[in-house]
Protein backbone atom coordinates (compact mmCIF):
# COMPACT_ATOMS: atom_id res chain seq x y z
CA UNK A 1 0.00 0.00 0.00
CA UNK A 2 1.22 3.49 -0.82
CA UNK A 3 2.59 5.49 2.12
CA UNK A 4 1.01 8.75 3.33
CA UNK A 5 3.56 11.23 4.70
CA UNK A 6 2.68 14.48 6.47
CA UNK A 7 5.14 17.15 5.38
CA UNK A 8 6.88 18.62 8.41
CA UNK A 9 6.22 15.54 10.54
CA UNK A 10 8.64 13.19 8.75
CA UNK A 11 12.29 13.62 7.85
CA UNK A 12 12.99 15.62 4.71
CA UNK A 13 15.15 12.74 3.44
CA UNK A 14 12.06 10.55 3.39
CA UNK A 15 9.98 13.14 1.54
CA UNK A 16 12.61 13.84 -1.11
CA UNK A 17 14.12 10.35 -1.44
CA UNK A 18 14.64 9.16 -5.02
CA UNK A 19 14.72 5.68 -6.51
CA UNK A 20 18.30 4.43 -6.58
CA UNK A 21 18.97 1.48 -8.92
CA UNK A 22 21.42 -0.81 -7.15
CA UNK A 23 22.72 -3.01 -9.97
CA UNK A 24 26.07 -1.96 -11.45
CA UNK A 25 26.19 -3.06 -15.09
CA UNK A 26 29.15 -0.94 -16.15
CA UNK A 27 31.64 -3.80 -16.54
CA UNK A 28 29.25 -5.94 -18.58
CA UNK A 29 28.42 -2.99 -20.82
CA UNK A 30 32.08 -2.11 -21.29
CA UNK A 31 32.78 -5.63 -22.57
CA UNK A 32 29.82 -5.49 -24.97
CA UNK A 33 30.92 -2.14 -26.37
CA UNK A 34 34.47 -3.40 -26.94
CA UNK A 35 33.26 -6.59 -28.62
CA UNK A 36 31.04 -4.68 -31.06
CA UNK A 37 33.80 -2.17 -31.73
CA UNK A 38 36.22 -4.97 -32.61
CA UNK A 39 33.93 -7.51 -34.29
CA UNK A 40 31.10 -5.45 -35.80
CA UNK A 41 28.17 -7.35 -37.29
CA UNK A 42 29.42 -10.72 -36.04
CA UNK A 43 29.11 -9.53 -32.45
CA UNK A 44 25.62 -8.18 -33.14
CA UNK A 45 24.43 -11.48 -34.63
CA UNK A 46 25.88 -13.36 -31.64
CA UNK A 47 24.23 -11.04 -29.10
CA UNK A 48 20.91 -11.24 -30.94
CA UNK A 49 20.98 -15.02 -30.66
CA UNK A 50 22.07 -14.88 -27.01
CA UNK A 51 19.74 -12.19 -25.68
CA UNK A 52 16.81 -12.11 -28.13
CA UNK A 53 16.91 -15.84 -29.01
CA UNK A 54 16.66 -14.94 -32.70
CA UNK A 55 18.92 -16.17 -35.49
CA UNK A 56 19.10 -13.47 -38.15
CA UNK A 57 20.42 -13.57 -41.70
CA UNK A 58 20.53 -9.77 -41.95
CA UNK A 59 20.18 -6.87 -39.55
CA UNK A 60 18.35 -4.28 -41.65
CA UNK A 61 14.57 -4.31 -41.87
CA UNK A 62 13.50 -4.62 -45.51
CA UNK A 63 10.84 -2.68 -47.37
CA UNK A 64 8.87 -5.92 -47.66
CA UNK A 65 8.83 -6.24 -43.87
CA UNK A 66 7.59 -2.66 -43.52
CA UNK A 67 4.88 -3.25 -46.12
CA UNK A 68 3.83 -6.41 -44.27
CA UNK A 69 3.65 -4.50 -40.99
CA UNK A 70 1.41 -1.85 -42.55
CA UNK A 71 -0.96 -4.59 -43.69
CA UNK A 72 -1.02 -6.16 -40.22
CA UNK A 73 -1.71 -3.00 -38.24
CA UNK A 74 -5.35 -1.96 -37.87
CA UNK A 75 -6.30 0.93 -40.19
CA UNK A 76 -7.73 2.86 -37.24
CA UNK A 77 -4.37 2.75 -35.46
CA UNK A 78 -2.57 3.88 -38.61
CA UNK A 79 -4.94 6.85 -38.69
CA UNK A 80 -4.22 7.61 -35.03
CA UNK A 81 -0.48 7.48 -35.74
CA UNK A 82 -0.95 10.10 -38.46
CA UNK A 83 -2.98 12.35 -36.15
CA UNK A 84 -0.42 12.08 -33.37
CA UNK A 85 2.43 12.73 -35.80
CA UNK A 86 0.68 15.86 -37.07
CA UNK A 87 0.36 17.18 -33.50
CA UNK A 88 4.00 16.40 -32.76
CA UNK A 89 5.16 18.12 -35.96
CA UNK A 90 3.02 21.19 -35.25
CA UNK A 91 4.57 21.60 -31.80
CA UNK A 92 8.18 20.92 -32.77
CA UNK A 93 8.17 23.10 -35.87
CA UNK A 94 7.94 26.08 -33.51
CA UNK A 95 11.30 25.06 -32.02
CA UNK A 96 13.28 25.57 -35.22
CA UNK A 97 16.13 28.02 -34.72
CA UNK A 98 17.38 30.30 -37.47
CA UNK A 99 20.92 31.29 -38.31
CA UNK A 100 21.70 34.96 -37.70
CA UNK A 101 24.13 37.62 -38.87
CA UNK A 102 25.16 40.91 -37.23
CA UNK A 103 26.74 43.52 -39.49
CA UNK A 104 25.75 46.75 -37.76
CA UNK A 105 29.35 47.67 -36.86
CA UNK A 106 31.52 49.21 -39.57
CA UNK A 107 33.75 46.61 -41.29
CA UNK A 108 32.76 43.79 -38.89
CA UNK A 109 30.50 40.80 -39.58
CA UNK A 110 29.69 38.16 -36.96
CA UNK A 111 27.09 35.44 -37.03
CA UNK A 112 25.96 31.94 -36.23
CA UNK A 113 24.95 29.07 -38.48
CA UNK A 114 22.51 26.42 -37.27
CA UNK A 115 23.42 23.08 -38.85
CA UNK A 116 21.73 19.68 -38.38
CA UNK A 117 23.86 16.69 -37.48
CA UNK A 118 24.46 14.38 -40.44
CA UNK A 119 23.14 11.18 -38.86
CA UNK A 120 21.00 10.53 -35.79
CA UNK A 121 20.41 7.17 -34.13
CA UNK A 122 17.15 6.37 -32.33
CA UNK A 123 16.93 3.61 -29.75
CA UNK A 124 13.42 2.16 -29.41
CA UNK A 125 12.90 -0.33 -26.58
CA UNK A 126 11.42 -3.79 -27.04
CA UNK A 127 11.04 -6.22 -24.18
CA UNK A 128 7.83 -6.22 -22.16
CA UNK A 129 6.08 -3.54 -24.22
CA UNK A 130 6.26 -1.87 -27.63
CA UNK A 131 6.37 1.91 -27.76
CA UNK A 132 5.47 3.32 -31.20
CA UNK A 133 5.01 6.67 -29.45
CA UNK A 134 8.77 6.78 -28.78
CA UNK A 135 9.40 6.36 -32.50
CA UNK A 136 7.32 9.43 -33.32
CA UNK A 137 8.69 11.53 -30.47
CA UNK A 138 12.33 10.85 -31.32
CA UNK A 139 12.21 10.79 -35.12
CA UNK A 140 9.98 13.77 -35.92
CA UNK A 141 12.16 16.43 -34.23
CA UNK A 142 15.19 14.98 -36.03
CA UNK A 143 13.44 15.22 -39.39
CA UNK A 144 12.27 18.77 -38.68
CA UNK A 145 15.84 19.70 -37.75
CA UNK A 146 16.96 18.53 -41.20
CA UNK A 147 18.97 15.45 -40.24
CA UNK A 148 19.98 13.71 -43.48
CA UNK A 149 19.86 10.12 -42.20
CA UNK A 150 17.77 8.91 -39.28
CA UNK A 151 18.63 5.37 -38.17
CA UNK A 152 16.49 3.33 -35.78
CA UNK A 153 17.56 0.29 -33.76
CA UNK A 154 15.12 -1.94 -31.89
CA UNK A 155 15.31 -5.55 -30.69
CA UNK A 156 13.51 -8.31 -32.63
CA UNK A 157 11.34 -11.07 -31.21
CA UNK A 158 12.30 -14.76 -31.23
CA UNK A 159 11.14 -15.04 -34.85
CA UNK A 160 13.48 -12.25 -35.88
CA UNK A 161 10.60 -9.84 -36.46
CA UNK A 162 10.06 -6.30 -35.26
CA UNK A 163 6.66 -5.48 -33.77
CA UNK A 164 4.44 -4.28 -36.65
CA UNK A 165 3.26 -1.17 -34.76
CA UNK A 166 6.89 -0.09 -34.31
CA UNK A 167 7.51 -0.40 -38.06
CA UNK A 168 4.25 1.41 -38.82
CA UNK A 169 5.32 4.30 -36.59
CA UNK A 170 8.75 4.36 -38.24
CA UNK A 171 7.06 4.58 -41.64
CA UNK A 172 4.83 7.42 -40.43
CA UNK A 173 7.80 9.32 -39.01
CA UNK A 174 9.89 8.91 -42.16
CA UNK A 175 12.81 6.99 -40.63
CA UNK A 176 15.44 6.14 -43.25
CA UNK A 177 16.93 2.85 -42.02
CA UNK A 178 15.84 0.33 -39.37
CA UNK A 179 17.94 -2.39 -37.78
CA UNK A 180 17.02 -5.41 -35.65
CA UNK A 181 19.32 -4.98 -32.71
CA UNK A 182 18.72 -3.95 -29.11
CA UNK A 183 20.48 -3.50 -25.80
CA UNK A 184 23.94 -2.09 -25.16
CA UNK A 185 25.13 -3.72 -28.39
CA UNK A 186 22.75 -1.50 -30.39
CA UNK A 187 24.21 1.61 -28.76
CA UNK A 188 27.71 0.34 -29.57
CA UNK A 189 26.76 -0.19 -33.21
CA UNK A 190 25.43 3.36 -33.50
CA UNK A 191 28.44 4.84 -31.73
CA UNK A 192 31.19 2.99 -33.60
CA UNK A 193 29.51 1.76 -36.77
CA UNK A 194 29.61 -1.80 -38.16
CA UNK A 195 29.56 -3.33 -41.62
CA UNK A 196 25.76 -2.89 -41.73
CA UNK A 197 24.97 -0.06 -39.33
CA UNK A 198 26.36 3.44 -39.98
CA UNK A 199 28.07 5.41 -37.24
CA UNK A 200 25.87 8.28 -36.10
CA UNK A 201 26.58 11.65 -34.53
CA UNK A 202 23.81 11.64 -31.91
CA UNK A 203 21.99 8.84 -30.08
CA UNK A 204 18.59 9.45 -28.47
CA UNK A 205 15.89 7.36 -26.87
CA UNK A 206 15.17 5.56 -23.60
CA UNK A 207 16.12 2.03 -22.62
CA UNK A 208 16.88 -0.28 -19.72
CA UNK A 209 19.86 -0.03 -17.37
CA UNK A 210 22.20 -1.59 -19.95
CA UNK A 211 21.16 0.89 -22.63
CA UNK A 212 21.48 3.84 -20.26
CA UNK A 213 24.95 2.73 -19.16
CA UNK A 214 26.01 2.19 -22.78
CA UNK A 215 24.91 5.71 -23.71
CA UNK A 216 26.88 7.03 -20.76
CA UNK A 217 30.03 5.19 -21.83
CA UNK A 218 29.91 6.20 -25.51
CA UNK A 219 29.28 9.88 -24.74
CA UNK A 220 32.19 11.79 -26.19
CA UNK A 221 32.49 9.43 -29.14
CA UNK A 222 28.98 10.55 -30.02
CA UNK A 223 26.50 12.94 -28.45
CA UNK A 224 23.51 11.65 -26.49
CA UNK A 225 20.24 13.18 -25.39
CA UNK A 226 20.24 12.22 -21.69
CA UNK A 227 20.69 9.31 -19.29
CA UNK A 228 17.08 8.32 -18.78
CA UNK A 229 16.09 6.73 -15.48
CA UNK A 230 12.85 5.07 -14.37
CA UNK A 231 9.55 6.80 -15.17
CA UNK A 232 8.20 9.40 -12.74
CA UNK A 233 4.95 11.21 -12.15
CA UNK A 234 4.15 13.80 -9.50
CA UNK A 235 0.60 15.07 -9.12
CA UNK A 236 -0.24 18.26 -7.25
CA UNK A 237 -3.94 17.96 -6.41
CA UNK A 238 -6.35 20.01 -4.34
CA UNK A 239 -9.14 18.61 -2.20
CA UNK A 240 -11.72 18.95 -4.98
CA UNK A 241 -9.91 16.49 -7.25
CA UNK A 242 -11.50 13.18 -8.13
CA UNK A 243 -9.55 10.44 -6.28
CA UNK A 244 -10.39 7.89 -8.98
CA UNK A 245 -8.78 10.05 -11.65
CA UNK A 246 -5.74 10.85 -9.51
CA UNK A 247 -5.15 7.17 -8.73
CA UNK A 248 -5.47 6.22 -12.40
CA UNK A 249 -2.93 8.88 -13.37
CA UNK A 250 -0.46 7.66 -10.74
CA UNK A 251 -0.81 4.13 -12.11
CA UNK A 252 -0.22 5.33 -15.67
CA UNK A 253 3.46 5.63 -14.75
CA UNK A 254 3.65 2.93 -12.07
CA UNK A 255 2.80 0.28 -14.68
CA UNK A 256 5.91 1.17 -16.71
CA UNK A 257 8.51 -0.33 -14.42
CA UNK A 258 8.94 -1.71 -10.90
CA UNK A 259 11.41 1.14 -10.33
CA UNK A 260 8.95 3.83 -11.52
CA UNK A 261 7.88 6.40 -8.96
CA UNK A 262 4.37 7.82 -8.52
CA UNK A 263 3.95 10.70 -6.06
CA UNK A 264 0.89 12.69 -5.01
CA UNK A 265 1.29 16.00 -3.18
CA UNK A 266 -1.95 17.42 -1.82
CA UNK A 267 -3.25 19.87 0.72
CA UNK A 268 -6.10 17.49 1.62
CA UNK A 269 -5.64 14.62 4.08
CA UNK A 270 -9.08 13.36 3.04
CA UNK A 271 -8.03 13.13 -0.63
CA UNK A 272 -4.83 11.35 0.40
CA UNK A 273 -6.84 8.60 2.08
CA UNK A 274 -9.30 8.32 -0.79
CA UNK A 275 -6.50 7.99 -3.36
CA UNK A 276 -4.79 5.37 -1.22
CA UNK A 277 -7.97 3.29 -1.28
CA UNK A 278 -8.53 3.86 -5.01
CA UNK A 279 -5.05 2.58 -5.77
CA UNK A 280 -5.85 -0.65 -3.92
CA UNK A 281 -9.03 -1.01 -5.95
CA UNK A 282 -7.49 -0.22 -9.34
CA UNK A 283 -4.14 -2.04 -9.22
CA UNK A 284 -5.62 -5.57 -9.55
CA UNK A 285 -7.52 -4.44 -12.65
CA UNK A 286 -4.36 -3.62 -14.62
CA UNK A 287 -2.78 -5.95 -17.16
CA UNK A 288 0.59 -5.09 -15.58
CA UNK A 289 -0.68 -5.29 -12.01
CA UNK A 290 2.46 -6.98 -10.64
CA UNK A 291 4.70 -4.20 -11.94
CA UNK A 292 2.36 -1.46 -10.74
CA UNK A 293 2.08 -3.07 -7.30
CA UNK A 294 5.86 -3.15 -6.85
CA UNK A 295 6.19 0.45 -8.00
CA UNK A 296 3.44 1.79 -5.73
CA UNK A 297 4.47 -0.20 -2.66
CA UNK A 298 8.21 0.43 -2.94
CA UNK A 299 8.51 3.86 -4.53
CA UNK A 300 5.10 5.52 -4.33
CA UNK A 301 4.14 8.10 -1.71
CA UNK A 302 1.46 10.62 -0.88
CA UNK A 303 2.74 13.82 0.72
CA UNK A 304 0.24 15.96 2.61
CA UNK A 305 1.28 19.63 2.63
CA UNK A 306 -0.20 22.58 4.50
CA UNK A 307 -1.29 24.35 1.30
CA UNK A 308 -0.86 24.29 -2.46
CA UNK A 309 2.08 26.71 -2.48
CA UNK A 310 3.98 24.33 -0.19
CA UNK A 311 2.98 21.52 -2.55
CA UNK A 312 4.50 23.48 -5.45
CA UNK A 313 7.72 23.95 -3.45
CA UNK A 314 7.91 20.20 -2.91
CA UNK A 315 7.31 19.57 -6.60
CA UNK A 316 10.10 21.97 -7.57
CA UNK A 317 12.51 20.23 -5.22
CA UNK A 318 11.67 16.80 -6.66
CA UNK A 319 11.82 18.16 -10.26
CA UNK A 320 9.72 15.31 -11.70
CA UNK A 321 9.66 13.99 -15.24
CA UNK A 322 5.87 14.48 -15.44
CA UNK A 323 3.99 16.99 -13.30
CA UNK A 324 0.20 17.18 -13.21
CA UNK A 325 -1.50 20.25 -11.77
CA UNK A 326 -4.91 18.82 -10.82
CA UNK A 327 -6.24 22.06 -9.39
CA UNK A 328 -9.12 24.43 -10.12
CA UNK A 329 -7.01 27.20 -11.68
CA UNK A 330 -3.82 25.56 -12.98
CA UNK A 331 -2.57 28.60 -14.90
CA UNK A 332 -2.38 30.49 -11.60
CA UNK A 333 0.43 28.13 -10.60
CA UNK A 334 2.26 27.59 -13.90
CA UNK A 335 4.72 30.45 -13.36
CA UNK A 336 5.59 28.97 -9.96
CA UNK A 337 6.75 25.70 -11.56
CA UNK A 338 10.49 25.95 -12.14
CA UNK A 339 11.63 22.34 -12.37
CA UNK A 340 9.63 19.75 -14.33
CA UNK A 341 10.07 17.88 -17.58
CA UNK A 342 6.51 18.40 -18.79
CA UNK A 343 3.51 19.97 -17.05
CA UNK A 344 -0.10 18.81 -17.49
CA UNK A 345 -2.68 21.42 -16.61
CA UNK A 346 -6.08 20.92 -15.02
CA UNK A 347 -8.38 18.06 -14.16
CA UNK A 348 -8.83 16.80 -17.73
CA UNK A 349 -5.23 16.56 -18.84
CA UNK A 350 -3.88 13.11 -17.91
CA UNK A 351 -0.19 12.50 -18.50
CA UNK A 352 -1.14 9.89 -21.11
CA UNK A 353 -2.08 12.78 -23.44
CA UNK A 354 1.56 13.76 -23.50
CA UNK A 355 2.80 10.21 -23.95
CA UNK A 356 0.92 9.74 -27.18
CA UNK A 357 -0.98 12.54 -28.77
CA UNK A 358 -0.87 16.17 -27.63
CA UNK A 359 2.37 17.17 -29.37
CA UNK A 360 4.99 18.11 -26.73
CA UNK A 361 7.77 15.55 -26.47
CA UNK A 362 7.61 12.63 -24.08
CA UNK A 363 11.36 11.99 -23.89
CA UNK A 364 11.96 13.89 -20.66
CA UNK A 365 14.60 14.41 -17.96
CA UNK A 366 14.28 12.09 -14.97
CA UNK A 367 15.83 11.69 -11.53
CA UNK A 368 15.69 15.40 -10.72
CA UNK A 369 17.67 16.39 -13.82
CA UNK A 370 14.78 18.65 -14.87
CA UNK A 371 16.57 21.19 -12.66
CA UNK A 372 19.15 21.63 -15.41
CA UNK A 373 18.00 19.83 -18.56
CA UNK A 374 15.10 19.88 -21.00
CA UNK A 375 12.78 17.61 -22.98
CA UNK A 376 14.00 16.21 -26.28
CA UNK A 377 13.54 18.82 -29.00
CA UNK A 378 14.67 19.99 -32.41
CA UNK A 379 17.64 21.59 -30.61
CA UNK A 380 18.99 18.12 -29.84
CA UNK A 381 19.60 17.46 -33.52
CA UNK A 382 21.38 20.67 -34.49
CA UNK A 383 24.67 22.27 -33.67
CA UNK A 384 25.86 25.84 -34.02
CA UNK A 385 28.88 27.20 -35.82
CA UNK A 386 30.02 30.78 -35.25
CA UNK A 387 31.86 32.98 -37.71
CA UNK A 388 33.68 36.31 -37.57
CA UNK A 389 34.90 38.72 -40.25
CA UNK A 390 37.01 41.88 -39.62
CA UNK A 391 38.58 44.17 -42.21
CA UNK A 392 42.12 45.49 -41.70
CA UNK A 393 40.70 48.78 -40.48
CA UNK A 394 38.37 47.08 -38.02
CA UNK A 395 41.16 44.97 -36.55
CA UNK A 396 43.41 48.02 -36.24
CA UNK A 397 40.82 49.68 -33.99
CA UNK A 398 40.87 46.84 -31.44
CA UNK A 399 44.25 45.08 -31.82
CA UNK A 400 45.74 46.84 -28.78
CA UNK A 401 42.74 45.88 -26.66
CA UNK A 402 42.99 42.25 -27.75
CA UNK A 403 46.71 42.21 -27.00
CA UNK A 404 46.19 43.75 -23.56
CA UNK A 405 43.60 41.10 -22.71
CA UNK A 406 45.97 38.34 -23.88
CA UNK A 407 48.87 39.66 -21.79
CA UNK A 408 46.66 39.65 -18.71
CA UNK A 409 46.25 35.90 -19.24
CA UNK A 410 49.97 35.43 -19.82
CA UNK A 411 49.48 34.45 -23.46
CA UNK A 412 51.91 36.66 -25.33
CA UNK A 413 51.56 34.59 -28.50
CA UNK A 414 47.92 35.61 -28.64
CA UNK A 415 48.93 39.24 -28.23
CA UNK A 416 51.55 38.93 -30.97
CA UNK A 417 49.03 37.43 -33.40
CA UNK A 418 46.84 40.54 -33.09
CA UNK A 419 49.65 43.09 -33.24
CA UNK A 420 51.90 41.50 -35.87
CA UNK A 421 49.69 42.57 -38.75
CA UNK A 422 50.55 46.20 -38.03
CA UNK A 423 54.26 45.88 -37.27
CA UNK A 424 56.75 47.10 -39.87
CA UNK A 425 59.11 44.44 -41.19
Amino acid sequence: MIRILKYGEVAADEVFARVQPTVDVSAVVRDILQNVKENGDKALFDYCEKFDHAVLSELQVTKAEIDEALRLVEPRFLDILEKAAANIRRFHQRQVRNSFILNDTDSVVIGQKVIPVDRAGLYVPGGTAAYPSTVLMDAIPAKIAGVKTVVMVTPPNKEGKVNPVILAAAHTAGIDRIFKVGGAQAIAALAFGTESIPKVDKIVGPGNAFVAEAKKQVFGTVSIDMIAGPSEILIVADGESNPRHVAADLLSQAEHDKLASAVLVTDSLALAGQVQQELERQIPLLARAEIARASIDNNGKIIVADDLMRAIDIANELAPEHLELCVAQPFDYLDKIRHAGSVFMGRYCPEALGDYFAGPNHTLPTGGTAKFSSPLSVDDFVKKTQYTYYTKEALARVAEDVACFAVQEGLTGHAKSALSRFEEI
